[in-house]
This record gives structure tokens, C-alpha cells and sequence, in this order.
């Protein structure tokens, strides 16, 4: 009985979610040894597919070697600490991924690459994945529901069953606090 109190109220975010437009999936449905993977391994926390589709998208005029940069920056957080390589990829985000290229006639060009665009939110691809399994230093989560913009993961939430009462929002945060520890990398681009 509580296991289904708790998948009611997923149920219920993911029914909001595709109401207001976005996609919904099932994490066994896209996992890597499903018959349509979005990632190769439990370890990837992105869709690489998503992401490059969304690079090409948003950005028609930067070459496949541009596109392959940008992907390779968003995807290669740096920083010593999972706060630092969060920040780094707001900055991505939110200001560009700065690029070089060869252009046809071999001239190195610069360019910020787009990864969201902010200004008209439907040329994004919205995803929202419950039961999302991620394998990082050999401990196995699966978070209640992450959302996806583009291939990134941007929001991690986790529900909670109406029967812990008043105790639901620490439950929550200490699973949070777990999933940080454990599994930092689907943290990077985290913003909620």
C-alpha cells in the first residue's frame, strides 16, 4: 500500500508534466539494455542523442566538429567538486559553450554554441524519466523523476507518500542529500 501511495504521486507529476507539454518516459523503457536506450551505460547521466540533436538544432550554423566541441565541454564537467562543475555548466548554459572551428576555407572561427534556448522555450525537447537508474561508484539509485531539457538533466525530484505526514520534506532531502553523495554526476547540470 504505501509503495502505491508513493508511485500515485509520481503518477500525478508525470500527468501534470504531459500536460503542460512534456514527453514522459519510463526509465526501464530507455535504460541501456532496454530495447531503445537513450545512453550506453547506467553510469551516463545525459542523452547523448538528445543533447547533439539539440546542439544541431540550435545552432544550424556551427559545423559538425562545432557541434561535437560543444558536446564535449557540456559533457566533460570540469571542476574539483560537484558544486564547482555545476556552476561551470550554469555558465554553459546559460552564456554559451564558447567554440572554435575550421570554417570551408580553413579560417579558425569563434562562436558561443547554444545549448537551450531561453527566449523560445518550444524549440527545446522537454523529458521527464521516472525511475531513472544511474550505477556511479558501484551503487545503484533511481531517483523518482528527472527532468530532461535537451538530453540534460535538470531537475531531480523526489516524492514522497502523503503517510509520512509532516515528515515528508526531510525524507525527501536526506534522499537527495544520498543521491548527491553517490551518484554526483547527475548533479552537474542539475538547477532544481
Amino acid at each position: 500500500m504505501n509503495d502505491f501511495l508513493e508511485s500515485v504521486v509520481e503518477d500525478a507529476m508525470l500527468d501534470a508534466l504531459r500536460d503542460v507539454g512534456w514527453t514522459t518516459a519510463n526509465g526501464e523503457d530507455i535504460d541501456p539494455d532496454s530495447a531503445t536506450p537513450e545512453r550506453a551505460a547506467y553510469s551516463e547521466t545525459i542523452m547523448p542523442d538528445r543533447l547533439r540533436a539539440a546542439l544541431v538544432q540550435l545552432n544550424p550554423a556551427l559545423p559538425a566538429s562545432g557541434v561535437e566541441a560543444a558536446f564535449t565541454a557540456i559533457t566533460r564537467a570540469s571542476g574539483p567538486d560537484l558544486v564547482t562543475r555545476n556552476r561551470n555548466i550554469h555558465r554553459l548554459l546559460t552564456e554559451g559553450v564558447p567554440v572554435e572551428y575550421r570554417d570551408l576555407q580553413g579560417a579558425v572561427r569563434s562562436t558561443y554554441a547554444q545549448v537551450i534556448d531561453f527566449d523560445d522555450p518550444a524549440r527545446n525537447a522537454f523529458l521527464a524519466v521516472n525511475q531513472f537508474t544511474v550505477i556511479e561508484q558501484g551503487v545503484n539509485r533511481r531517483p523518482d523523476v528527472v527532468l530532461f531539457v535537451n538530453g540534460l538533466p535538470l531537475v531531480v525530484a523526489e516524492l514522497k507518500a502523503p503517510r509520512l505526514g509532516d515528515d515528508w520534506e526531510e525524507h525527501a532531502y536526506q534522499q537527495v542529500q544520498t543521491y548527491k553523495a553517490q551518484i554526483p554526476s547527475l548533479f552537474s547540470a542539475n538547477a532544481a
